[in-house]
């Protein structure tokens, strides 16, 4: 799985008078990890669904390698305007970019292997027999081969966000998003699922993470954001927005959950 090039330039977003997203700008290179911090309600998983157009941008843009995500350019006599696109090309787009909800979002009445291999059967038009072996590569990389015939509700918090992980990847996203993976899990949960997002990190994909977990966020990010209040308020290396910081808000919130 190669890592896509990922670029964000100056999203906006407001929901009637509550702006939540203002100006923010990022790049996220091929294979590298962007871990995202920041209080609640600064607009970190509005963010991600924006990159995903699960959400519409008011003003900017997000490319993956050189493409417009959700729009397409249109001269115009009045100049170049951004138009968006229809609903099949947006689908399209969207295999490429995985996302891990912190609900899980299974399907309950599949069994663990139907739920991996029903994306990229239905959304992709891939064969069948050519998914499933894949998806059982995938169920034993996330350590989860012996439950391919379970249900979801016969499985643990985490070993379903890891069934959710597995999902995610049989598409062969070009890059991968994480809203809070661990938030809904019990405290002995969460290990096994960084496991799981490690093993990623090192093995070349792209991905974006918004998380609470700083000692991962300092293992494993190549860069820290900071956010507050819809901006990015700080970003650098995790030695020196976690170490180091230089903005007095980056400070404050650290001084509270170290």
């Amino acid at each position: 799985m190669s890592g896509g090039h990922l670029r964000l330039h100056g999203l906006r977003k407001s929901y009637g008078t509550l702006e939540v997203l203002h100006e923010v700008d990022l790049e996220v290179r091929p294979g590298e990890v962007t871990v995202i911090l920041g209080p609640s309600g600064s607009g970190k998983s509005t963010l991600l669904r924006l990159v995903n157009h699960l959400e519409k941008v008011d003003a900017g843009f997000v490319e993956l390698d050189g493409e417009l995500v959700g729009y397409e350019r249109r001269t115009t006599r009045r100049g170049e305007v951004l138009r968006e696109l229809k609903e099949k090309d947006v689908l399209r787009q969207r295999t490429r970019i995985g996302f891990v909800f912190q609900s899980f979002n299974l399907f309950p009445h599949l069994t663990v292997l139907e739920n991996v291999v029903e994306a990229p059967v239905s959304a992709q038009g891939r064969r069948r027999a050519d998914v499933e072996p894949e998806a059982r590569e995938l169920l034993t990389r996330v350590g989860l081969a012996d439950k391919a015939d379970a249900r979801p509700r016969q499985l643990s918090g985490g070993q379903q966000q890891r069934v959710a992980i597995a999902r995610a990847l049989a598409m062969r996203p070009s890059v991968l998003l994480f809203d809070e993976p661990t938030s809904a899990l019990d405290p002995e949960l969460v290990g096994e699922v960084l496991d799981v997002i490690r093993d990623l990190a090192h093995g070349g994909t792209t991905l974006v993470v918004v998380t609470h977990e700083i000692g991962f966020a300092r293992e494993v990010a190549d860069t820290v954001v900071f956010m507050d209040a819809g901006r990015v308020v700080e970003q650098g290396p995790p030695d020196q927005v976690l170490s180091h910081p230089r903005h007095e808000r980056t400070q404050a919130f650290l001084a509270k959950v170290l």
